[in-house]
């Protein structure tokens, strides 16, 4: 394969990916990672895509980047399924007790499954769940149970996530105590530990961090690697990610060093 033909190839699977590593790509078009390092400087010239550590991003992935809900509900379907169905594992066949989900399309899904599961759908009886969260598009996928209990907490609403933030939306998540919360990440990486591009979305997610006794991180492998402009939590205060894909060297090494559990769906 020539180059600008391997280079064409890197553009298409950015296109669909919007991140490539420069290990995945060499075993993609079986050359060495000098080849592919090559050819990523070459589109990073020539404005095709940014070059970051350890692969490429697309050229509109930036710290503040942030593509809408109903943009993202498009994006890595099965793979968002898969991760919902391996993190409402973590609650048990006997879960009593109180969970908050975070907005994200990921999040959505974890939402959907714990609604149409009627909690891992148990025989003979059913747990009763008591759900919160501040999402307007999870809030009508939980409302439906029968069996889960829903509070939804209220503030200005961002339309890009269709969230609810501000400091009435965080003062009133400080005053909970969920068991287990279900929080999606823009990003998550060795050192910059979990962000997002929005202030007002970051400040909410360290709220649940800091209320949750147990933290679920929900992230298809897109997001690793990744750093947005607001860090709002460590890796250390992560109790377990549930994810499609086993993260990359650094990263791997770097969750173990913070004893978070990973969980590859």
């Amino acid at each position: 394969m020539y180059a600008m033909e391997r280079q064409q190839g890197i553009e298409r699977i950015l296109a669909d990916d919007g991140r490539v590593s420069v290990v995945d790509l060499a075993q993609r078009f079986d050359v060495t990672t000098e080849t592919i390092r090559r050819d990523l400087a070459a589109l990073d010239e020539a404005g095709s895509l940014v070059r970051v550590h350890g692969g490429a991003v697309a050229k509109d992935d930036d710290s503040t980047n942030e593509v809408s809900v109903l943009e993202r509900v498009q994006q890595h379907g099965p793979a968002k399924r898969a991760i919902a169905a391996r993190a409402l594992s973590a609650l048990g066949a006997d879960f009593h007790g109180s969970v908050f989900i975070d907005a994200g399309t990921t999040a959505a899904a974890v939402a959907e499954g714990l609604s149409a599961n009627a909690t891992l759908a148990l025989e003979g009886s059913r747990a009763r769940v008591e759900a919160v969260t501040h999402s307007l598009t999870i809030a009508p996928l939980l409302a439906v149970a029968d069996d889960i209990s829903l509070t939804v907490i209220g503030g200005r609403i961002r339309g890009v996530t269709a969230a609810a933030v501000g400091a009435e939306t965080v003062a009133t998540i400080g005053r909970l105590r969920p068991d287990v919360a279900f929080i999606g990440a823009n990003g998550i990486s060795a050192g910059f530990g979990l962000s997002t591009p929005d202030p007002d979305e970051a400040s909410v997610k360290a709220a649940i961090v800091r209320a949750a006794r147990r933290v679920i991180v929900v992230a298809d492998s897109s997001k690793h690697d990744r750093e947005l402009l607001v860090s709002f939590a460590a890796l250390s205060d992560v109790d377990v990610l549930v994810t499609d894909a086993e993260p990359s060297a650094d990263l791997a090494a770097a969750l173990a060093e913070a004893d978070v559990e990973v969980w590859v769906a």
